[in-house]
């Protein structure tokens, strides 16, 4: 059986001061929850200070990104050692801002998926296609890509080490969300082909979220799917009860 696991992504949002208000909140009502796994993803200045007040709990630290070499002249990145020091456990990686507006391929998200597995970090490899893209019927061909492509050369070990976000991203800060048959049809769809890249065990273990404007109200249709393994939450990870609501939705 699957665990359910619900990461909120912070994405550029939040000064430190703010992260721990808003961390703190979500201890009072989560520290010791143990249905679903969560995980927190601030930006990079606030992760120490998160680091620290999730200390003793159950709650898991994640970064939104990070660079695949281990160090060098590569100014504004941050690499997975600097992450480790900071205990973060998941990174979150090809999500389609990156790929939109950094010009990330899938083969620079395998490169930071490979990097992230080296050191002993969770990858969250994100997938998804475009509103022009699904309404010209290539969401299979567009998803299949993605997923190989981005989880190329990874041992069936490691893939068990990593999580996968279906996002589409005409639902990303839309105010638009898939309906969760269209969610759980990607989903099914992804479960196939690392049923093709690896073998039917390995594809049944491998937790799928979704991530697409989820809100409470709509978070227990959706993670009520067959496939759907929780989610990765963007604006509503912002506010507290809203993010303590959907993770309740996913027990």
């Amino acid at each position: 059986m699957r665990k359910k696991i619900v990461a909120g992504n912070w994405k550029m949002n939040m000064t430190t001061a703010e992260a721990a208000t808003l961390v703190t909140a979500l201890k009072a009502d989560l520290a010791n929850f143990r249905e679903v796994e969560v995980v927190v993803c601030p930006p990079f200045t606030a992760l120490a200070t998160v680091s620290e007040l999730i200390q003793g709990t159950h709650l898991d630290l994640g970064a939104q990104n990070m660079h695949w070499e281990k160090n060098g002249a590569y100014t504004g990145e941050i690499c997975a050692g600097m992450l480790r020091e900071l205990y973060c456990h998941y990174v979150i990686l090809g999500h389609s801002e990156r790929r939109q507006y950094f010009g990330e391929t899938d083969a620079i998200v395998n490169r930071k998926a490979q990097a992230a597995l080296a050191s002993s970090l969770h990858p969250i490899v994100c997938v998804g296609e475009t509103l022009q893209e699904r309404e010209a019927g290539q969401v299979e061909a567009v998803i299949t890509t993605q997923v190989q492509g981005s989880l190329a050369g990874l041992s069936a070990k490691e893939m068990l080490d990593s999580v996968i976000a279906y996002e589409p991203v005409w639902a990303i800060g839309t105010g638009k969300t898939a309906s969760s048959e269209q969610a759980q049809e990607v989903h099914a769809l992804i479960r196939q082909v690392l049923t093709g890249l690896y073998d039917a065990t390995v594809a049944q273990a491998v937790r799928i979220q979704y991530g697409g404007s989820v809100k409470p109200a709509n978070a227990r249709e959706l993670f009520a799917m067959p496939d759907i393994d929780g989610g990765l939450i963007g604006g509503a990870a912002l506010d507290a009860k809203s993010f303590i609501d959907i993770v309740r939705a996913a027990v």
